[in-house]
C-alpha cells in the first residue's frame, strides 16, 4: 500500500518495514503512524526492534522492504541519508547524553544552534540578540536557566539529559525521537522529564522509547508495544498493560 503523497495526513508513516541482519529479522512487517503534534510511547523487551525502528526513521539503516514517509508523505526517508533526514526536522536523542563537558550549558546550546547548517540557518544569519532569545527560551523549557554558566560536566545525569534535549530543540525539529530519557534518573528528575516532554509536545511531535512503565503512565499518551520486530499491541497504557501477550512477553518478566 503506497500512501498518496498529497493526501496522507500523518507526519511519520511506516508501512510493512522489514530489516534483517545476517538472517535475523530485527523488524518484521512493522507499521506505525505518528500524527502531527502527537506524542507516542514505544515499549517492548530488549531485541523487540525499537532501536532498529529509530535507525530506519533517521536513515542509519535502510529497510529491506516497506515504506517510510515523513511530512504528510512528502519525503521518502528510505531514499535520504542521515544528514538530509536531520535537516528535514527529525531529531534523535540517544540514551547516553553526549554534551560537551568542558563547555558551559549556554555554550552547548550555542554550538547546537550554530551547527544548524540548513539553508534557513546559513542564509538568514541570526543576530546575536536573536540567538540569545532562542537560547533563553530553550533554557526556560529545559529548566536550566539558573545553570546557564555552569560547565556541562558538572551537571547531574538528569540535567545532562535535559541539556541534550535542549540541544536538539536548538535545531528546530518537527519530530523528536527520545531513547530512554529517564534511565538512571531520580524520581524527582523523572517527574520533571515527563513535564518537560509534555511541554515540548505542545509544539512538536515526540516518540519516546522507554522501559519505565510508571514514566510511560505519567506521559498519558498512546502506547505501542513491539515484539520480535512487529507491533504486538497498541492503545492506552491500561489497554496495553492488560493485553495477555504483552504481559507474557514483556511485563511478566
Amino acid at each position: 500500500m503506497s500512501p498518496d503523497k498529497t493526501t496522507t495526513t500523518s507526519l511519520l508513516y511506516l508501512d510493512g518495514i522489514s530489516v534483517s541482519f545476517d538472517g535475523f529479522k530485527a523488524l518484521n512487517d512493522l507499521s506505525l503512524i505518528i500524527e502531527p503534534g502527537e506524542m507516542r510511547a514505544v515499549i517492548g523487551p530488549n531485541g523487540a526492534g525499537k532501536t532498529t525502528m529509530m535507525d530506519v526513521i533517521t536513515g542509519k539503516t535502510r529497510p529491506d522492504q516497506g515504506e517510510v514517509y515523513f511530512g504528510q508523505g512528502a519525503y521518502d526517508l528510505s531514499k535520504l541519508d542521515e544528514t538530509e533526514i536531520a535537516e528535514l526536522g527529525i531529531g534523535r536523542k540517544f540514551q547516553k547524553p553526549t554534551v560537551f563537558d568542558m563547555h558551559t550549558v549556554e555554550d552547548n546550546l550555542l554550538l547546537a544552534l550554530t551547527s544548524d547548517r540548513r539553508v534557513r540557518g546559513t542564509l538568514l544569519w541570526e543576530t546575536a540578540a536573536g540567538q540569545h532569545e532562542r537560547i533563553d527560551r530553550i533554557l526556560e523549557t529545559i529548566r536550566l536557566g539558573q545553570l546557564r554558566s555552569r560547565v556541562a560536566g558538572s551537571l547531574s545525569h538528569g540535567q545532562k539529559q535535559w541539556l541534550e534535549i535542549g540541544m536538539l530543540l536548538a535545531q528546530e525539529p518537527q519530530l523528536l525521537l527520545v531513547d530512554e530519557p529517564v534511565a538512571g534518573m531520580t524520581d524527582a528528575e523523572t517527574e520533571q522529564t515527563a513535564r518537560l516532554l509534555k511541554e515540548i509536545n505542545r509544539e512538536k511531535a515526540v516518540v519516546v522509547v522507554e522501559h519505565d512503565m510508571a514514566f510511560v503512565r505519567e506521559l498519558g499518551v498512546r502506547v505501542t508495544c513491539l515484539h520480535e520486530g512487529s507491533v504486538l499491541a497498541e492503545g492506552t497504557i491500561d489497554q496495553v498493560s492488560a493485553n495477555e501477550r504483552v504481559v507474557e512477553v514483556y511485563l511478566g518478566r
